[in-house]
């Protein structure tokens, strides 16, 4: 797999676990908000890159002092080496935790059958009527369905995260999710940053509804 970085131990990304962290090179989405803009594009310097074996070598160090590893990104679904990866990571005895956007349910799907991921955070950028705003892209609606539905039923342990940058998004439309999503699902409301920001202009000056 092609990551743009690694980060060794974390206590807050993997809900009750201790954990290290990889970032996937890549995205599908440009949202305004992310504060991870070095990851978006799927063509990097192979010298900004981290080696799978070097992630791989850290974790066997790092074995007894984590529980987990987060795959994050940019976006981990759509890289094709994401099962095999993930196979060598079970098999060092971790837990997996996968970030993603939910555009690619197909490799979702493939995961779940497989075992091959303990808990996923799925983000759910907006309402319908402004998922192509917050996601930056003509949005795959029906992908990002198709993920709610796979997640809520998988039987893995799981939540549904929301970034809310005030200009954005209103709590009308907070609650417009809530209830787009499965009864009793998780969701979690995350504080905007802007920090960092892909378009911090976006994030300030755009009207909420």
């Amino acid at each position: 797999m092609r990551f743009g970085g690694f980060q060794p131990f974390t206590l807050s990304d993997y809900p009750g676990r201790t954990a290290a962290i990889v970032f996937a090179q890549g995205c599908n989405f440009r949202c305004p908000f992310c504060h991870n803009g070095s990851l978006l594009s799927a063509v990097a310097d192979e010298r900004d890159l981290v080696p799978e074996e070097i992630v791989l070598a850290e974790l066997r160090r790092r074995h007894g002092l984590i529980e987990g590893l987060v795959v994050t990104g940019g976006e981990p679904t759509l890289q094709a080496a994401l099962p095999a990866f993930l196979g060598k990571v079970k098999a060092l005895g971790l837990l997996v935790k996968l970030d993603t956007n939910g555009s690619r349910p197909e490799m979702l799907a493939r995961l779940l059958r497989a075992g091959l991921v303990d808990y996923v955070a799925m983000d759910v950028k907006a309402p319908r009527e402004k998922y192509d705003l917050l996601a930056g892209v003509k949005a795959p609606l029906d992908a990002v369905r198709e993920s709610i539905r796979l997640i809520a039923g998988s039987g893995v342990a799981h939540h549904f995260r929301t970034t809310a940058p005030p200009a954005l998004l209103s709590a009308r439309d907070l609650e417009t999710i809530r209830r787009e999503l499965p009864p009793d699902a998780a969701h979690r409301v995350q504080e905007f940053k802007p920090e960092h920001a892909l378009d911090p202009a976006a994030c300030a000056a755009a009207r909420t509804a």
